[in-house]
């Protein structure tokens, strides 16, 4: 009798091979119950590999598209732009295209008429969306849901109605040559850079303006009554009350407009601005004009480059500012 019981702690004798006690002790030997079916191969009903399957199921449609609409051509670009005309893969088309003094011309031509129309962008946008937000007058809504309508025009659009206003033969050249008799009209600056840095300030400053009246939505008006209640004038309480608050909305908005009027086309194209050169054009020209391709990929590489940076911050800048 000694020999089938052992001992189960002090007063607590317990038989050898009984199952669990009341107080929960398990059966020695018993093994954990399987959470596949019985006679199933191991691995076959795992949820975690099930759901994997079924998000590469979904993710691989996407990507597909997305490699054969863009990423390929992308490639064929590369590509080309290592592969001279007498065959073989060579930098000899980067090292051309960067001692060339059009290339370089370009470059700079682009990167200032960008940094001009986007602080152009920045002040214009910024005072518009000032008023619109906290100067009350009629029709202050219809004006901010025009602003949503204006970001679908297309930019030949306005370069258009800027031509019909200042061209040439516009409006305002027609008035002074009425008025003074003369030959020609004195407005002649749309085939200069101005021109081009007036129609992009004139069609991506409600880029700016969207984020910044999100912006201004938000900011509660407490504060501004609170300054202004303490003496502060309208000129202070936008400098140290509402520009603060904007900032990360300018710095989004202005990154964007960056990006866009770096690889603008049309409005250069519509101006008639023969002499400005920037790269999107430059891309063209060497393509279509001189069928020099591997020249033409080489530019148009290092528009993407410099694109790819500067969006890369403005997707940094928006996710701090919570756009």
């Amino acid at each position: 009798m000694a020999s089938a019981v052992r001992s189960g702690g002090p007063g607590r004798p317990v038989a050898a091979g009984a199952g669990p006690d009341a107080g929960g002790s398990e059966v020695r030997g018993a093994e954990r119950p399987s959470l596949r079916e019985p006679g199933a191969p191991p691995g076959a009903h795992r949820p975690g590999r099930r759901r994997t399957l079924i998000r590469l199921l979904w993710v691989l449609p996407p990507v597909a598209v997305l490699a054969a609409v863009f990423l390929h051509p992308l490639a064929l670009v590369v590509r080309q732009s290592v592969t001279p005309d007498e065959g073989g893969v060579s930098v000899e088309p980067y090292t051309e295209v960067f001692a060339s003094a059009v290339f370089r011309e370009a470059l700079g031509t682009t990167v200032g008429i960008a940094l001009a129309a986007t602080a152009g962008c920045l002040v214009l946008g910024f005072g518009l969306a000032v008023v619109i937000a906290f100067v009350p007058f009629p029709g202050a809504r219809a004006v901010s849901r025009f602003v949503d309508v204006f970001l679908s025009f297309p930019s030949f659009l306005i370069t258009l109605a800027l031509l019909f206003l200042y061209g040439t033969a516009g409006m305002a050249n027609g008035i002074w040559t009425d008025a003074t008799g003369a030959a020609t009209g004195p407005f002649r600056f749309l085939t200069t850079p101005w021109g081009v840095i007036l129609a992009e300030i004139t069609y991506f400053t409600p880029f700016v303006m969207r984020p910044l009246l999100a912006a201004f939505a938000q900011l509660e008006t407490a504060q501004l009554e609170a300054a202004a209640s303490l003496g502060a004038r309208p000129a202070r309480i936008v400098r140290r009350v509402i520009l603060p608050e904007a900032m990360p909305a300018l710095a989004a908005g202005g990154s964007l407009v960056l990006v866009l009027c770096l690889n603008e086309f049309g409005i250069v194209l519509f101006t008639g601005a023969k002499g400005v050169t920037t790269l999107p054009t430059l891309v063209y020209g060497k393509a279509i004009l001189e069928s020099d391709y591997p020249a033409a990929c080489v530019v148009a590489v290092v528009n993407v480059v410099i694109s790819v940076g500067i969006y890369g911050l403005y997707r940094t800048v928006s996710r701090r500012a919570g756009a």
